[in-house]
């Protein structure tokens, strides 16, 4: 059984500081620029808690975890963070024009949501976790026992019950601000007894899945087994809850990009021996010259075509003036070449650019990946043409976006993509509101 509370968040004094200058991006959306901007913002901005930076002599006592903490209790001690006076949800909202989209609205609420390890089949994962950044927020946590970032979570409602009464009463922003990305944020607050009760009942029945920050959710999980096992026979145990924003995967506005692949530094590269080998697992379909200037908008209308007949990625070699179409080979007997994935699985194009084009056609292991060693994300097609033409990746691979229900229907079966597979937009803004494990 899914189960939610609403909770007291701690949260921004605005009229002490501007929302735009204290909230950021994701922890690990931030790149070293944008950090640099966020720190000039406000000696406030939450990316001295979330991303800061190691200094030298650094040891147990002093070092980016304990100064998090001590940033977190200072900000409390002078009045800039206060808690709320009494528990509540906080419907979210935000309004973005996405790459390749049109204009649209996600709605959705943020509220406590009950730890659940995956074998309870409540919370639902579908993406391949690394264990670098599960080892950094598990320090971050334990040092601050804060919660300031929200994990993503879906559930499916086609007939949008669930959140309809929570959303409807909606109307005056606690909090308002545009990003840097021109995405604008609304932050209400909802403390009516009977409309949360009524939205907890509605949502008890509803599975979860994990959208966006799996890392933080099995960090989060790690650490309710450590505070567990020190509880002795503390009832009260708030770590065992954890700030979830919880959206409608059947309601408008949720958008989901693909995540393109770049191979670089692989040894004794040859175009012409890398499409030999791909041609061993794929049919190569010319899709037009590599270096046009519309080559990314051409190619994206062909995958978007071609995905109607079954699964299909878009590739560039370097060395070659050519797009190309990928579809597996129909005589190609995928039980034996990939006896560990399920049929499922075996029908998705990410499944197979990894385990046919990356690993038995390039040599990019499943190791390999999981180091992050010879291949790299790139969320712009243009860009990963453009990294090609200029030499500094070796193979580009163009996929399609996997659509929400797509992603529920494998998290559902106990199924998980690999690690990057989607990309939902936009990303849910940090600082927004806050869980103190106290």
């Amino acid at each position: 059984m899914t189960s939610i509370r609403p909770f007291a968040a701690y949260r921004y004094d605005f009229g002490r500081v501007r929302a735009q200058d204290v909230v950021t991006q994701p922890y690990d959306k931030i790149t070293p620029a944008m950090r640099q901007r966020y720190l000039a913002a406000s000696p406030y901005n939450l990316v001295r808690v979330i991303l800061g930076e190691p200094q030298a002599g650094d040891n147990g006592e002093n070092n980016v975890y304990t100064r998090a903490a001590g940033h977190l209790a200072a900000w409390i001690g002078e009045g800039v963070l206060r808690r709320d006076p009494e528990a509540a949800v906080y419907p979210y909202a935000q309004t973005f024009t996405a790459p390749e989209h049109g204009p649209a609205t996600r709605r959705g609420f943020i509220a406590l949501g009950r730890l659940e390890p995956y074998e309870n089949r409540v919370v639902f994962r579908h993406e391949q976790t690394l264990s670098g950044p599960k080892l950094d927020r598990q320090a971050l946590l334990r040092a601050t026992r804060t919660h300031v970032g929200q994990i993503f979570m879906l559930y499916s409602d086609p007939a949008q019950q669930v959140e309809a009464e929570l959303l409807a009463r909606a109307r005056n922003p606690i909090c308002e601000l545009k990003d840097e990305y021109g995405t604008a944020h609304q932050l209400y607050r909802e403390t009516d007894a009977g409309v949360l009760e009524r939205l907890q009942q509605r949502m008890a029945a509803l599975p979860l899945i994990i959208a966006d920050g799996h890392h933080r959710y099995e960090t989060a999980l790690q650490w309710m087994q450590e505070q567990n096992e020190r509880a002795g026979q503390r009832t009260d145990r708030p770590w065992e809850w954890v700030m979830m924003t919880f959206v409608n995967l059947d309601a408008p506005g949720l958008v989901v990009l693909p995540t393109h692949r770049l191979a670089f530094g692989l040894p004794h590269w040859s175009a012409g021996a890398a499409a030999a080998k791909l041609r061993e697992y794929f049919a190569m379909e010319d899709a037009g010259a590599a270096a046009a200037a519309a080559a990314w908008p051409q190619l994206r209308a062909r995958l978007a075509q071609a995905a109607a007949a079954g699964p299909v990625f878009g590739a560039a070699l370097q060395g070659e003036a050519r797009l190309w179409l990928l579809r597996p080979r129909p005589e190609l007997n995928l039980n034996v070449l990939l006896p560990q994935a399920t049929p499922r699985q075996r029908r998705l194009d990410v499944v197979l650019l990894h385990q046919l084009a990356l690993q038995h056609a390039l040599g990019i292991t499943p190791e390999m990946v999981r180091a992050e060693q010879n291949l790299r994300y790139v969320k712009d097609g243009a860009e990963a043409l453009q990294s090609v033409n200029a030499g500094a990746g070796q193979a580009a691979f163009l996929l399609n976006p996997i659509p929400p229900a797509q992603v529920r229907d494998i998290a559902l079966a106990g199924e998980v993509l690999p690690q990057k597979s989607t990309d939902f937009f936009p990303k849910l803004l940090s600082g927004l509101t806050m869980y103190r494990v106290e």
